[in-house]
């Protein structure tokens, strides 16, 4: 069973999908405006919300996608 990571279920409006490091469907890590090349486990996965700053998030934080906005 696949775990969906928390930033789909919160509807982050920073969530791009997923980043495939090696050019193939295997192996494809959540990614978002913050973490472009994968976003840290315990951001994706764990008990960190990313409401304030995380090293290399480039300033940007979970915020909630509003109506209309695609995710």
């Amino acid at each position: 069973m696949l775990i969906e990571p928390r930033c789909s279920i919160r509807n982050c409006k920073h969530n791009v999908g997923a980043y495939s490091p090696n050019g193939h469907e295997i192996g494809q890590v959540p990614a978002c405006d913050a973490f472009p090349k994968g976003i840290p486990d315990e951001i994706a996965y764990g008990d960190n919300l990313h409401l304030k700053p995380y090293p290399g998030d480039h300033g940007i934080q979970f915020e909630e996608a509003g109506p209309g906005e695609e995710v």
